[in-house]
């Protein structure tokens, strides 16, 4: 199994990264702040004002580390990395596979299955933890709704049709996840969901923790040889990564939202490491998102059980894990695709 690397999170306005051998330094005015040696970078992230020589990136590209560039808030804006290393062969069976919907059905479906049944889990967790008997109860019920929009979502004939129980399902779970944050904490009301801009400090907290996923999705995708850009639920448009928004459809529930809610809920934010932009968005500060990261981070450290490969996986492995299997069902090793499920 792959190891685990660093990602380089780089937040500090300013910070200008170099090469120094076979090491990236990070700059700070005048002072080195860090230094990695580049074996043990799995990828770069740069977060607003922040500058790269070409020799470092040169470098990243050589070793096939991918360095992003993002906003300060986490939107994606450019990606560099070296020459596609994928097998041609596998992503003309990818190719075949999303222009022909009798392969391309069995795969959505497995994937939207799985985002719901880890939806549904979030919500059975929350009632556990719920406070009072109301919350309890509105819980479970969105929870047995759930239940039943994944196993029609199973017996879905058309891949539209398994677009149609995604959304309706996407649209119940959001509609309750106000009552999974603690009722103290009335600066992180949910109003729904939100983006572009995210027009709350929840909503904030989600659309981050998504980018950084995303850019996880993406690599681990192109590692294995998959092409990010063409997917099978998601349609194909210009400039968007649809595989790697499939992918993570599967990993959103458990990985992104429980964080954004345990963050909350233990106090581990603060309503005032949020402020108001132009156009009534919301945005992090720098410690906030600082701290976030970290938790980021930590989670994906932590080791669980696959439930297909039945070893133990340090979840920041998971999307190379699920690339990994796609593209082994793709190249005809597995009879289906078999979709994450949190347990």
């Amino acid at each position: 199994m792959r190891k685990l690397l660093n990602t380089l999170h780089v937040t500090t306005q300013g910070a200008y990264l170099h090469r120094d051998g076979e090491t990236i330094s990070v700059k700070i005015g005048e002072e080195v702040r860090l230094r990695l040696p580049i074996h043990t970078v799995e990828s770069v992230l740069c977060y607003g004002r922040v500058t790269c020589s070409p020799f470092v990136l040169g470098l990243c590209c050589e070793r096939g580390v991918g360095v992003s560039m993002l906003t300060e808030q986490g939107r994606f804006m450019a990606r560099v990395s070296g020459p596609v290393s994928g097998n041609v062969l596998l992503r003309r069976r990818q190719y075949r596979a999303a222009d022909e919907p009798v392969s391309a059905l069995p795969i959505v479906i497995a994937m939207v299955v799985a985002k719901i049944a880890n939806s549904r889990l979030v919500l059975l967790r929350g009632a556990r933890e719920a406070a009072d008997e109301e919350r309890k109860r509105l819980l479970r019920t969105k929870a047995h709704h759930l239940s039943q929009m994944g196993l029609a979502a199973s017996r879905s004939a058309t891949i539209d049709e398994a677009r149609g129980y995604e959304g309706i399902a996407a649209q119940d779970y959001f509609s309750v996840f106000n009552e999974l944050i603690a009722e103290r904490e009335k600066a992180f009301s949910f109003g729904g969901r939100s983006r572009r801009p995210p027009l709350d400090r929840v909503n904030a907290m989600l659309s981050f923790l998504y980018a950084l996923l995303r850019q996880d999705v993406v690599s681990a995708l192109e590692s294995v040889g998959l092409d990010p850009a063409v997917g099978f639920l998601h349609t194909d448009r210009p400039g968007r990564a649809s595989l790697a928004l499939d992918l993570m459809e599967e990993f959103r529930p458990h990985l992104a939202d429980r964080l954004v809610l345990k963050m909350i809920n233990r106090r581990q934010v603060e309503a005032s490491g949020f402020r108001e932009v132009d156009g009534g968005g919301i945005e992090m500060d720098d410690n906030t998102r600082k701290e976030l990261i970290g938790a980021w981070q930590r989670r994906k450290q932590e080791e669980i059980m696959h439930p297909f490969l039945q070893e133990a996986v340090p979840i920041g492995l998971i999307p190379y894990t699920q690339s990994l299997l796609l593209a082994r069902h793709l190249r005809g090793g597995l009879e289906a695709y078999p979709a994450f499920f949190w347990r």
